[in-house]
């Protein structure tokens, strides 16, 4: 199988996929729709009263905390990869793929795409919702491009994880399992409190988890601040997850389909 073969396979693919997603702008919104929310609510209701070193303040806070919100939207958007592969599943899709002269991994690589492109736009929408309650930076083109950068390749790793999900499943519901303790981990990070104020164990546990060393590095891009060896902490947990679950999820695939 030649690599030109692989990648215009995948293009054809990812095109089938990114038209059933643009028939159904409303799960695009519905992802964002949670973070927003949530970001709302930390900013007016806890914003004021939490410290994050900077004093408290909401105006002051929605800069703290849309790092974390950004990756629980990636947490949130990657749940509808899983769902969608988990039908392509039953649906037989994958038995029809068998029979034509594809890429194999092409089928799966155009989920992992379209799930990029999806969850581009759910980051975007957050991102403008946040300019406009109060969210502010001096980052320069460098530190978005390596925002983005980092955002993409979390949304991969993560998209990975999703696939595994959607390719071992049995039901639909069990597609979707797998997100819950994603989405939790913010919560154990340095992503909407500081994790000097945790206690002991959930201290350390927050301190040495991969959402702490992304958001840290995402926040201080923001703040123009120095990221040190943060981020090379934080590519090192991306790319550890994003290896780790593509081997996993060919395997699988290779058990189930090939």
């Amino acid at each position: 199988m030649t690599t030109t073969h692989f990648f215009s396979d995948t293009a054809v693919l990812t095109g089938r996929s990114m038209r059933r997603i643009t028939r159904s702008l409303d799960t695009i919104i519905t992802t964002a729709l949670i973070p927003i929310a949530l970001m709302l609510m930390f900013v007016y209701v806890l914003g004021g009263a939490v410290d994050t070193g900077a004093g408290a303040g909401a105006s002051s806070y929605v800069n703290y905390m849309l790092p974390g919100v950004l990756l629980f939207t990636v947490g949130s958007g990657i749940t509808y990869t899983a769902v969608r592969l988990f039908a392509d599943m039953k649906g037989g899709i994958f038995e029809r793929f068998q029979s034509m002269p594809i890429a194999r991994s092409s089928a799966l690589w155009a989920h992992a795409l379209t799930s990029l492109a999806g969850n581009v736009l759910s980051l975007a929408i957050v991102v403008a919702i946040a300019l406009l309650i109060g969210f502010k930076t001096g980052a320069g083109v460098l530190a978005w491009l390596a925002v983005v950068g980092i955002l993409l390749l979390f949304t991969l790793a993560l998209t990975w994880i999703a696939i595994i999900a959607g390719l071992a499943a049995k039901t639909s519901d069990g597609a979707t399992a797998f997100s819950y303790p994603i989405l939790f981990l913010p919560f154990i990070s340095s992503a909407f409190v500081p994790t000097d104020t945790m206690p002991g164990p959930v201290r350390w546990f927050a301190e040495h988890q991969p959402v702490t060393s992304i958001v840290n590095t995402i926040r201080n891009l923001f703040e123009q601040q120095p990221i040190g060896d943060e981020i090379w902490v934080a590519l090192a947990w991306c790319l550890g997850i994003l290896l780790a679950a593509y081997l996993i999820a060919m395997a699988v695939y290779r058990r189930k389909i090939m």
